[in-house]
């Protein structure tokens, strides 16, 4: 069709209320009604409460273990197979996950992840067999909530946030937190005083009631809805991207040839190893072998994630400051300390000292997160962050080995001491290993090329 050539002259503005479209400049802002809040906060408050459901369905198993263990006669070390797989796929699940949103979309992946988790939370009421428990909160549950872990939260705040992405990042992460908080003290009195049962009915509820609003409230892009990101200015919804996980797998095969890779995947695995594989899946057990009512026990471990989201918006403060390597090496090096006074701590009832190490082990819980990702983007640059999903693979890997590990130590020795001494002679292993990361000199090779050897 033939145009008119255009008329010299001033370049008239958007017309006011009118929304942009794809063909829209990506350069022009997008129009907001003055004094409305943006759709971009209520998507993240969608994140945040799913979040907390996938922290809260995540923190069941180690309420579990007993009453599996007198109902079925399983051993710890059974049960413990079902947790380590739960925590395994928790992870490794992640890389792909964001793979699967960038294809199909967040809310179809996160409505399906939360159907998985009810799915596999509900058959459990009716499992016999231990086979059984390893597929439904092993297998299903364990891929569900995986697919509401990191990737979900980073992919989320790269779409909808151009400012303010540290906020929502740091309070996305700390909804984690929140999720214990919020579930542990609610499944630990069902489970004490109605069985395991319907605490694993609750959570197949919880996630149940959630997908709903994910359905309805959540969108894949601002340009869905015709935005720009908060912030920002507005861009045509991308198309769905088909190579995501191979460039996953890529990023992931080049980075295994460096050095640095290895000491952050290790230095993150016994993390996971003394967090959520050790404490997290153990410490409710292992107190009420001394005595301590369940509740009171899965009360301290709520306590634990309110100081975790101080220590981890510390950390971060720090980790602008400092150098990464030495903060990961404080915070191993304390973490190990606090758990190698633990089996001494222990009692009947909560006493003040046990009190200072649920303060303390609470305010380094997740702190190494914020340096463990710097360094990740000083030694890989753009790929930093799907390095970071690799690292964090590899932080579940632990978890899950000694989840199943620490079972069968109870079950050999009668008690979980000797977990704890070890889980502290490996922080102190990591603190060295952190202190061995070569710094990538100021000024040196592009980090994301391959020419650049000072990582190898």
């Amino acid at each position: 069709m033939t145009q008119t050539a255009p008329v010299p002259g001033p370049t008239p503005g958007p017309t006011p209320g009118s929304v942009p479209g794809p063909a829209t400049d990506p350069a022009t802002p997008a129009p907001r009604r003055p004094g409305r809040v943006h759709r971009a906060w209520s998507v993240a408050a969608v994140a945040f409460v799913t979040i907390i459901g996938a922290a809260g369905f995540a923190s069941l198993p180690g309420l579990l273990i007993e009453p599996l263990h007198e109902e079925f006669d399983w051993s710890r070390g059974t049960i413990g197979v079902a947790v380590s797989v739960n925590l395994a796929l928790y992870g490794l699940t992640a890389p792909f996950a964001a793979a699967l949103m960038d294809r199909f979309g967040i809310r179809r992946v996160v409505t399906v992840a939360l159907a998985v988790i009810a799915s596999g939370a509900l058959a459990t009421v009716w499992m016999t067999e231990p086979w059984q428990l390893v597929l439904c909160w092993g297998v299903l549950v364990g891929l569900g909530s995986g697919s509401m872990a990191l990737a979900f939260a980073a992919t989320v705040t790269a779409r909808w946030f151009t400012a303010r992405r540290g906020l929502v990042t740091g309070i996305l992460t700390a909804a984690g937190a929140s999720g214990q908080l919020v579930f542990l003290p609610l499944l630990a009195w069902l489970v004490e005083d109605h069985g395991w049962r319907p605490a694993a009915v609750t959570v197949a509820l919880a996630a149940l009631a959630v997908a709903p609003f994910v359905w309805l409230l959540l969108r894949d892009h601002p340009a869905d809805v015709g935005l720009a990101p908060y912030g920002g200015t507005y861009a045509p919804k991308p198309a769905p991207a088909r190579g995501a996980a191979r460039r996953a797998l890529k990023v992931l095969a080049d980075a295994a040839r460096t050095g640095p890779f290895w000491l952050l995947a290790g230095t993150f695995a016994i993390c996971g190893a003394s967090t959520n594989g050790l404490v997290r899946t153990h410490f409710v057990p292992a107190a009420h072998d001394h005595g301590m009512p369940v509740t009171a026990a899965a009360g301290l471990l709520a306590v634990i994630g309110v100081f975790d989201v101080v220590g981890t918006i510390a950390s971060g403060w720090f980790t602008d400051r400092f150098e990464s390597r030495r903060l990961l090496a404080v915070y191993y090096s304390l973490r190990g300390i606090s758990l190698l006074f633990l089996p001494v701590l222990l009692a009947p009832s909560v006493q003040p000292p046990l009190v200072f190490f649920i303060v303390f082990y609470g305010l380094d819980w997740v702190a190494t997160v914020p340096p463990t990702i710097a360094l990740c983007r000083e030694h890989y640059g753009e790929d930093g962050a799907i390095v970071f999903g690799w690292v964090l693979a590899s932080h579940q890997v632990g978890a899950a080995v000694v989840a199943f590990l620490g079972g069968l130590a109870r079950d050999l020795t009668g008690s979980y001491d000797l977990v704890w001494y070890a889980s502290g002679a490996l922080c102190a292993t990591a603190a060295l290993m952190a202190m061995v990361i070569r710094r990538r000199p100021p000024g040196g090779a592009d980090p994301a090329s391959p020419a650049d050897t000072s990582r190898r």
